[in-house]
């Protein structure tokens, strides 16, 4: 008798903790719908949502670490806000069937960000690094270059 009760608490644990990571999280009908998924569940605080939708490689998984540990210490009302926020898509690009960058914002602040889309395995998925990395690569308008060496 303890053995089958020991196995139906193992099994109703396992269902319980597993009833949180259904198919509706993750799945995508396409880029957009991806890329609003990952920004709503960040901007609600729901990391572990945002991971499901996010390419998975030690980049990405490092700079939502960032993003989670942030989010933690900011105080209730400004995650409230966040969590009331609105998210609006300033452009769209499709680069090609499987690559979509997404310029967007929300109502809480206005800074215009942007992400990658990519489709892997017919899912899409965001790639997260790409927010932090596509200003570094793209030439600043005005630079002005001092070459020291002549």
């Amino acid at each position: 008798m303890k053995y089958s009760a020991l196995l139906f608490s193992v099994l109703l644990s396992f269902i319980l903790c597993n009833c949180g990571g259904t198919d509706k999280e993750t799945s995508s009908e396409n880029s957009v719908d991806a890329a609003r998924n990952f920004i709503r569940a960040a901007l609600d605080g729901k990391f572990r949502e945002a991971r499901a939708i996010m390419l998975n490689d030690s980049v990405n998984t490092n700079y939502l670490d960032l993003a989670e540990r942030a989010y933690k210490r900011w105080s209730q009302d400004i995650r409230d806000s966040y969590r009331t926020s609105s998210i609006v898509i300033h452009q769209v690009d499709n680069d090609n069937d499987s690559t979509t960058i997404v310029i967007y914002s929300n109502t809480y602040k206005n800074d215009h960000d942007t992400l990658r889309v990519i489709k892997q395995n017919d899912q899409w998925l965001v790639d997260l690094k790409y927010l932090y990395q596509h200003d570094a690569l793209a030439p600043a308008e005005n630079m002005i270059i001092n070459d020291s060496i002549q």
